[in-house]
């Protein structure tokens, strides 16, 4: 079985544009733009909707009439179908679900073949945030042998950690099974069958500490000639789980999580292999070891960097069941298609050592009722004819559940655009995310105690007793009362508030049945405008009005930096041993701040504020100990104590250095760290990684730093950028308010800070070009 690229020289057109052509993956919603009057609205950050046509030609050689021909399609965004030579192949209506398309009844041999794919995301709105749309997941041309090895037909099973055992079956017709084990390229074992199990001596465990990864090298022979064959990637992990935690082979795992949107900032929905390994690269180095797909199936290079990197996956399958939070999403197909999605999800995932949980679903009302609670229990009872070596959860909302079954549905007037206060909405943005917001906003943190009755324990114990884990989102007032109440449930916080960190990783360390906590969010994502954001603008935070764009709800900006809040969250699991310094943005005096429930602060680990001399700074300080002193130029502001890990200091700004040191209860220093002010500032650009090959994708930060490389946090411009010998997928800066184009070459920095994502198209040299008010300032892609 062959597997290869069909990602390039794709002709796209859509209503309004010229035809393009282009490499996918591809988001073809950010070439509409955005509108005040856009029918998605906030949720969708007020992008446009369209339908979308994608053609390739491609040669279909003789020697394919042998061969069993698909097209894998790893993600499009939404209601697809696919014509071969003028014929309808195949159709999907999810949009996070892979899919194959057979074409051997559809091909010209020996002729140029049309493949056409048709995508209609013209009605908004679909979900509660920004999809993207388009073929915006790669697509690969998949060439197997008839009655060969069946596609994703070999499943890899850990039976015994210690000493390794595993399991290999592969799906094929007749013909002799081998399979070698490899690792590092070396022959380690070896077995025969279509169901072998092998010993791997001196085996290496696959766990977040140390993700060692094996390869099986599956050959089939008939009359001794090798006739097909396949590798795939896997790792040696056990999984356990009871009312004492969770153990990763044998060992007890709390899981440091964070929500994931799907989405990869300035090139949108497109999901480069590079921007997904970033992505999960700098989570792990900000101290998260899990991460829970929201609200999703990942995608498969998500899945590969969590494998190669060492992260947990809780890999989530929907947003809604058939109860719909939008008039247009996929709550409209979910009977028809479920089980399909399902089988999809789980059967990729299977081989894949980072996934440790299936999510049956997000915040969905059915379990409410009885007809839902049947429901949840087909998915889970399908997830586990597949798959029965992982937990299954779900993120539920028990507010949400209880509410429903007493005839108050969340969702119940998604179809009239009925807001929460039952206000007819005057935008169009008959989003379910407003309702949730709104009621989210009046009851703040209440809301984690808004499941603890026992009429709401009672309509919820059917579904949560029905998972191996039960997900609580927002649901923290249950994680003490769980022992004795539900003496056998394992629950884990699928969901919670960022700033919450602190209070509830102390429940994680003190309840064993507690396994662990996922904030909202890791990583900060398109859509739901406003959502966590402080703005100095005023309005509600939620439902910000246009150009609002961005949630603002992530530690994590959508150009990869973290903020103080991620800071807090590496001082609480102990994955730092130093005071973490945010400052609250200084150069707004005066003006009030807009909270929102998503965040604690909007603090950044910068002290360099131009033109801002003498105007009020709020500094939170982050730490473990007892107590910390902040000290400005050198002059010690004031000892504080630590309260759940934190200190707030007031104080003025003024340029230099601020320092805060950490003390025990004896006054001994445990740690200081310090910020400094930029000197005069100027544009640099700085990739990320010195040598790139043709085809790659660098990222690339522009940024306003001074000599020493500080970024200065005041001194925001408008910058233009070029390249030569590459192509330009974005560039643009994580302001959440704006009405710059990520696709145009041309936005603004935010506190200092851009980024340009570069395709490398040339075999030499890449330039890239900035324009800063005449002046160009040129860097060199080796």
């Amino acid at each position: 079985m062959e597997k290869k690229s069909f990602n390039e020289g794709w002709r796209f057109e859509t209503k309004g544009k010229d035809p393009i052509v282009l490499t996918l993956p591809h988001d073809a919603q950010l070439l509409d733009g955005r509108a005040f009057d856009a029918e998605g609205g906030s949720g969708h950050g007020y992008f446009l909707s369209n339908v979308y046509t994608y053609e390739k030609s491609f040669h279909a050689p003789t020697l394919w009439k042998e061969k069993e021909i698909r097209l894998l399609f790893e993600g499009v965004y939404r209601n697809c179908i696919v014509e071969v030579n003028g014929k309808k192949a195949g159709e999907h209506k999810y949009g996070y679900t892979q899919f194959c398309v057979l074409l051997d009844d559809y091909l010209n041999y020996e002729e140029e073949n049309t493949v056409k794919v048709t995508v209609d995301n013209s009605k908004l709105p679909n979900s509660r945030w920004y999809t993207g749309g388009g073929i915006y997941r790669p697509v690969s041309l998949v060439i197997g042998e008839k009655n060969g090895i069946s596609f994703q037909g070999v499943k890899i099973t850990t039976l015994e950690y210690q000493p390794a055992q595993i399991l290999v079956e592969t799906t094929v017709t007749d013909g002799e099974v081998v399979v070698e084990i490899l690792k590092d390229e070396q022959k380690v074992a070896e077995g025969k069958g279509t169901a072998v199990k092998i010993d791997i001596p001196n085996a290496k465990l696959w766990s977040e500490q140390h993700p060692e990864l094996y390869q099986a090298h599956v050959m089939v022979y008939r009359d001794g000639v090798l006739v097909d064959e396949c590798v795939e990637n896997f790792g040696i992990r056990k999984l356990n789980w009871d009312t004492t935690g969770f153990y990763v082979n044998g060992e007890s795992t709390l899981l440091r999580g964070g929500c994931v949107h799907h989405d990869n900032g300035i090139v949108g929905a497109a999901s480069l292999r590079e921007s997904e390994w970033r992505r999960v690269r700098i989570l792990k180095e900000q101290g998260f070891n899990a991460i829970r797909v929201s609200h999703n199936p990942a995608s498969s290079s998500m899945l590969d960097a969590c494998d190669y990197y060492g992260m947990y996956v809780m890999d989530e399958a929907f947003d809604m069941w058939y109860i719909r939070k939008n008039k247009y999403d996929y709550g409209v197909d979910f009977r028809d298609c479920w089980k399909d999605d399902i089988s999809a999800m789980v059967t990729r995932d299977y081989n894949h050592p980072s996934v440790v949980m299936y999510s049956i679903g997000n915040e969905v009302s059915e379990p409410g009722k009885e007809e839902g609670v049947k429901q949840g229990k087909e998915i889970i009872s399908l997830i586990k004819s597949i798959d029965d070596t992982r937990a299954v959860t779900g993120g539920m909302n028990l507010m949400i559940m209880g509410n429903y079954a007493k005839g108050k549905g969340l969702y119940d007037d998604v179809d009239k655009g009925v807001m929460a206060n039952g206000q007819k909405e005057e935008d169009g943005s008959k989003n379910g995310s407003l309702l949730f917001n709104t009621i989210v906003s009046f009851i703040g943190p209440g809301m984690n105690k808004a499941g603890n009755s026992k009429k709401v324990d009672q309509v919820t114990t059917p579904i949560l007793d029905a998972l191996d884990i039960a997900g609580y989102n927002y649901a923290s007032g249950r994680y003490p009362l769980e022992g004795k109440k539900h003496p056998n449930r394992i629950v884990v916080g699928s969901e919670t508030f960022p700033y919450e960190i602190a209070k509830n990783w102390k429940m994680v360390e003190t309840y064993p049945y507690l396994i662990g906590d996922f904030m909202w969010t890791a990583w900060d994502y398109l859509g739901e405008a406003g959502l966590g954001a402080w703005s100095y603008t005023g309005g509600v935070p939620f439902n910000r009005p246009y150009p609002w764009l961005l949630a603002g709800a992530g530690v994590i900006d959508i150009l990869g930096n973290p903020d103080a809040s991620a800071g807090l969250a590496k001082v609480v699991w102990k994955t730092t041993k130093h005071p973490i310094i945010g400052v609250r943005p200084v150069n707004h005096p005066k003006v009030r701040v807009s909270k929102s429930m998503w965040r604690g602060t909007n603090a950044i680990e910068s002290w360099s504020w131009k033109n801002c001399d003498g105007n009020k700074a709020e500094i939170d300080i982050f730490s473990q100990g007892d107590k910390v002193e902040l000290f400005v130029n050198h002059k010690s502001v004031g000892i504080k104590k630590l309260k759940e890990y934190h200190a707030l200091f007031k104080t003025k700004y003024e340029p230099g250095e601020i320092e805060a040191v950490s003390y025990d209860v004896f006054g001994k220093e445990l740690g200081r760290s310090s910020l400094k002010s930029a000197g005069e500032s100027m544009v640099s650009i700085e990739p990320e990684k010195e040598n790139f090959q043709k085809g790659e994708i660098a990222y690339i930060d522009i940024s306003l730093r001074d000599r020493d490389g500080i970024v200065e946090s005041n001194a925001d411009r408008t910058l233009e950028v070029s390249v030569e010998g590459g192509e330009l997928l974005g560039f643009g800066s994580a302001n959440p308010c704006t009405k710059d184009d990520y696709t145009t070459g041309r936005f603004s920095t935010y506190y200092g800070r851009a980024q340009a994502v570069v395709r490398v198209n040339a075999e030499s040299n890449v330039t890239v070009k900035v324009q800063d008010n005449g002046n160009e300032i040129v860097c060199t892609l080796n």
